[in-house]
């Protein structure tokens, strides 16, 4: 029972402190002051104030208002109308939509040590407005740095093969990283291509060399097998003669046909090696 009540009570704590986040700081009485004056200000020129206290945000960007330096509401005005005190307050327009830009091409050491240079593009998008106003100073410029050097951090861990092969996980990691790291500044990073892998002349010319090399092997290796495949079908086939004599003879006329049909005007006749034998013995 009291493990279950200290919980609750470690619950309705938190949701407290949540409430509390969730309202407006206290400005103090001095700022109330100063907040009390310039209403008065402002209702007594009316006609000339009304236009310095009317602002417009587009449908794709949010404002967050600031009040003696200090953030109004927890929720960011927008978009459409909103009114602001012209004395007080300020104001700070954030763009709501995708962002790209370009990774610099990174040179590093792969995990077998070679040196490769590799660019990327990364898109981006604000989710929470206040965070990336509050809590960091330019999100749009510390996510491009941010993005820098975690392609090298990621990449580093890398070999060749694997950088050359693998581009969808080595993008799907480093927006995890980046992900992860921007969170904290209102940034979504929605995703993360490698665009260009530019590796050293000398080490182009080995791996074209290396691969003309296998093809050179692998059409060799297929040459071989080729003819040893032939040579069994050539000794079957003889086989199959030795047996019939008479399929000679027609393998003859067939061969032949064959010469006749291409129009030649040559034609071989064939010498059996038995009667060239058989003169050779006579004359012995």
């Amino acid at each position: 029972m009291t493990t279950v009540i200290r919980v609750q009570d470690r619950e309705t704590e938190s949701s407290r402190n949540i409430i509390q986040d969730d309202k407006p700081p206290s400005l103090g009485c001095f700022g109330w002051f100063i907040i009390f004056i310039a209403i008065i200000i402002t209702i007594g020129l009316l006609p000339v104030t009304i236009f310095m206290c009317i602002k417009i945000v587009k449908e794709y960007e949010r404002a967050v208002i600031f009040r003696l330096g200090r953030i109004v509401d927890k929720k960011p005005k927008g978009p459409g109308i909103f009114f602001v005190l012209p004395c007080t307050d300020t104001f700070r327009k954030v763009d709501l939509r995708t962002v790209t830009f370009d990774i610099p091409a990174q040179e590093f050491l792969t995990k077998d040590s070679v040196t490769v240079s590799v660019d990327g593009v990364v898109y981006f998008r604000v989710f929470d407005p206040i965070c990336s106003v509050a809590n960091v100073s330019n999100a749009g410029h510390a996510t491009q740095l941010l993005a820098q050097t975690t392609l090298r951090n990621v990449l580093g861990t890398k070999s060749l093969s694997e950088l050359l092969s693998d581009r969808e996980g080595i993008s799907y990691n480093m927006q995890t990283a980046l992900d992860e790291a921007t969170s904290v500044w209102g940034i979504k990073v929605e995703r993360v291509e490698i665009k260009d892998v530019k590796l050293p002349l000398q080490l182009q010319r080995a791996m074209a060399a290396e691969a003309e090399a296998t093809r050179e092997a692998r059409a060799k290796v297929i040459a071989a097998e080729g003819e040893m495949n032939a040579s069994r079908a050539l000794k079957e086939a003889s086989l199959v003669i030795a047996e019939s004599p008479s399929a000679l003879q027609l393998r003859y006329l067939q061969t032949l046909n064959t010469i006749a049909a291409e129009k030649n005007s040559t034609i071989i006749f064939p010498l059996p090696i038995d009667i060239i034998q058989h003169f050779t013995s006579k004359k012995e």
